[in-house]
């Protein structure tokens, strides 16, 4: 076997095998052991991060930041992988921003001059534009290994003006019209909530040994069916023009609700939590003619009460 060949799936082997001996490896691949230990020396040398265990047990294992072996990509793969990272460069906070940035400079330094000449060529003419916000999430990462390890946080959150320091149990993280969000059961509150990220001013794995909350079955897809099972909620019906539909459409919270003729107009029907009605009322309003609440009459209430403040401003 050519000696290239040979450490190409050596690579492969190790990085599947995590644990192994260089006698184990050289009877894999029929060489001498004098001939896996150079092998291993230029693969450590490549950037396979290995180390070596002394012993009756010992032996080499691969760290757990270990590197992908080769994969071959063809020329529209190559420019699609890296406009799928290179559009997230508007987001001034992401959990893996700098290894984002670092494997997007690999990508771009590895591909073949014609290649790199078209992503030039692409870069002006392609963008996934989101709105710039000055705030910053900068707890990203720490909140998604909470959720996938399930572990609980103690979070400093700021709501409505006021900081207040809240234990939750992340259930992931998600972006929004350039913002952050991260859907959580709260212990306080007892029930999930989404929290916004730019609103956390601390966030730490939690120490008073608070039991955790099972939800391995609760994941981002499902969270709202969960969320209405274990909160008050309310049926909403709302008449739609041509132009509230479109503004509909760009709102996820409300697309599983939205239903839309075939003239372009449309309706809202189904139930929301009874405690974003104060939300509600203020999204309702900012569709004006475009929107007409047939219910509930408490969300119609308090639509007229945040009208009637508006205007005895200018009276």
């Amino acid at each position: 076997m050519p000696k290239s060949k040979r450490l190409l799936e050596l690579m492969m082997t190790v990085n599947r095998k995590r644990r192994f001996t260089v006698k184990e490896l050289a009877e894999e691949f029929q060489v001498s052991t004098r001939t896996i230990l150079r092998d291993l020396q230029e693969l450590s040398e490549l950037g396979v991060p290995l180390y070596s265990e002394v012993g009756p047990h010992g032996g080499y294992q691969v760290l757990k930041e270990s590197i992908l072996p080769p994969i071959a990509f063809t020329e529209e793969e190559a420019v699609a992988l890296f406009f799928a990272s290179h559009a997230l460069r508007h987001y001034t906070s992401l959990p893996f921003k700098e290894e984002s940035a670092a494997a997007l400079q690999k990508f771009y330094h590895y591909m073949s001059s014609e290649v790199r000449d078209r992503i030039d060529q692409v870069k002006n003419r392609f963008d996934l534009v989101i709105p710039v916000r000055q705030t910053e999430s900068p707890y990203l990462s720490i909140l998604l290994e909470g959720a996938i390890r399930q572990r609980v946080m103690t979070v400093e959150y700021e709501a409505k003006g006021e900081r207040s320091q809240r234990q939750i149990q992340p259930i992931g993280v998600y972006a929004q019209n350039g913002l952050w969000y991260c859907p959580a059961y709260c212990f306080l509150r007892e029930g999930i909530r989404v929290f916004r990220c730019d609103r956390m001013y601390s966030v730490d794995f939690d120490t008073s040994g608070l039991t955790p909350m099972d939800l391995r079955e609760v994941h981002l897809g499902n969270r709202k069916e969960v969320l209405h099972k274990e909160t008050e909620t309310i049926s909403l019906l709302v008449e739609l023009g041509r132009a509230g539909v479109q503004r509909c459409e760009a709102e996820l919270w409300l697309v599983s609700k939205l239903h839309i003729r075939d003239d372009g107009t449309g309706w809202l029907e189904g139930e929301v939590p009874k405690h974003d009605l104060a939300f509600l009322a203020d999204f309702m309003i900012s569709l004006g003619h475009e929107a007409t609440v047939q219910q509930p009459a408490e969300l119609v209430n308090q639509m007229v009460t945040k009208l009637s403040r508006i205007m005895s401003k200018y009276e």
